[in-house]
């Protein structure tokens, strides 16, 4: 089994590469984004309390994201691995998942950072939210969740550094460009 992480600020293109990651790898994407939005879309307990932290920009407590991404893993039991994209957000949550995949005989084979500098994101994040029309991307929250990804997100990163396991990728290009400099990074592991 190949567990991948894939970091980098909002807008990076994490969806978009770990569309394509999938599609080549056949992994199972766990999105900690993806399963927030469909607890709110669905109007769950859970889904009404993470629609109020993220109305007010603040990251959804530990507790909450680790069990939902426990019970998405748990679903999957025949894959041949997973992406988590917008999870660990901390080193705790990295710990935690650490500890999690140990209890299955798993671990984390590789971390990818997409890096993208801020003024590519603004404009990147502007674009979508004409198109998608998420909430998550209006520009008075916009700074906030920046802050948050610069202020204690890239924190993550020297724990997976320290491990061996982490590799910056330019963010910055041709999709298909990114996307052939990550599949030559996870073609090393698999």
């Amino acid at each position: 089994m190949f567990n991948l992480v894939i970091f980098g600020p909002p807008g990076a293109g994490k969806g978009t590469q770990s569309a394509k990651i999938i599609e080549k790898y056949n992994l199972a994407h766990i999105s900690t984004g993806d399963m927030f939005r469909m607890h709110i879309t669905q109007e769950t307990e859970l889904g009404k309390k993470v629609k109020e932290l993220l109305a007010e920009g603040i990251l959804v407590p530990d507790s909450i994201t680790i069990n939902m991404l426990e019970e998405e893993v748990n679903a999957n039991p025949d894959v041949s691995g997973f992406i988590f994209d917008g999870f660990p957000r901390t080193v705790a949550q990295a710990e935690a998942l650490d500890e999690f995949l140990k209890t299955k005989n798993e671990k984390i084979d590789l971390v990818l950072q997409l890096d993208v500098n801020e003024d590519e994101i603004k404009k990147r994040i502007a674009e979508r939210q004409k198109v998608s029309g998420r909430a998550d991307d209006d520009a008075s929250k916009l700074i906030k969740r920046i802050d948050e990804y610069f202020q204690k997100t890239v924190h993550v990163l020297p724990y997976y550094q320290e491990q061996g396991k982490l590799v910056k990728i330019e963010g910055i290009g041709e999709i298909e460009t990114i996307f052939s400099n990550i599949t030559a990074e996870i073609d090393q592991y698999i």
